[in-house]
């Protein structure tokens, strides 16, 4: 009886470190679970944002981490496995918090169709099934963009599916809430620099009335009237000196 007591802590410890490691394992996407047996299914939003932006802007901000050349600001929570034309394969990162300093990832592939929509569907993470989308809509003439987002998380086994999905589903949409408010931020940011240049940039040049003659000709007759001055000057200098001399030529011929 006092040999299996060991052998039941043994065991117990086993399967709770078994336990822990596939609890991590499932948390971070690293063994993820896809029975497809007893899914559950909630939806994912809806999460609206307004933007004082064109549509064209806000797409690029987007699209261009995956595009074309991630900032280092996203180094640690972006990186594109695989790029297409208008689809990319790419690993997200989301720290976890904690003091074990865990970090989710989640590989998804996102198909772009610009300007009005980006697509999400996710092929490895800590649940078997989302699918999302940002649905971009001109708002104010062109101005504005309105930002739609909504989606949909699925996970198995009946109602531990659905609980899990609801604590996924809780950090999910608080991730994609951020990333939306720092869309918004750089969106507006560009909008707002695209603005200020036009207006420091006038439409046309002034133009000169039509009689006035041009910068050219007017160089030329600048030039030409200084030219005259000098010429003016120095004759006139050149005669007070000749009436200078005469005069004293005189005043010396009445001293004799």
């Amino acid at each position: 009886m006092t040999g299996s007591i060991p052998r039941l802590l043994g065991a117990a410890g086993v399967g709770a470190g078994a336990a822990a490691a596939g609890y991590v394992g499932l948390v971070t996407g690293a063994c993820p679970l896809d029975l497809g047996i007893g899914r559950r299914v909630r939806s994912l939003g809806p999460q609206l944002v307004d933007m004082a932006a064109p549509r064209e802007v806000v797409f690029d901000v987007i699209a261009e981490p995956y595009l074309g050349r991630a900032p280092k600001a996203l180094a640690d929570k972006l990186r594109v496995l695989d790029r297409g034309s208008d689809m990319v394969l790419a690993a997200h990162f989301t720290p976890l918090g904690g003091r074990l300093g865990l970090v989710a990832q989640t590989v998804e592939t996102v198909r772009f169709t610009r300007p009005e929509r980006v697509d999400f569907r996710l092929v490895r993470g800590p649940v078997p099934h989302v699918v999302e989308a940002f649905v971009l809509s001109e708002q104010a003439g062109g101005a504005g963009t309105r930002l739609a987002y909504d989606g949909e998380i699925g996970a198995d086994l009946w109602w531990a599916g659905e609980r899990w999905c609801e604590l996924v589903a809780r950090r999910w949409e608080q991730t994609v809430a951020a990333s939306l408010a720092a869309v918004k931020v750089e969106a507006e940011r560009q909008a707002s620099s695209v603005r200020g240049r036009q207006r420091q940039s006038p439409d046309q040049l002034p133009q000169l009335p039509a009689d006035s003659p041009a910068p050219a000709d007017r160089s030329r007759r600048n030039l030409g009237a200084r030219w005259r001055w000098a010429v003016d000057l120095g004759q006139a200098r050149s005669s007070k000196r000749r009436r200078s001399h005469v005069q004293a030529k005189e005043a010396t011929w009445r001293s004799t």
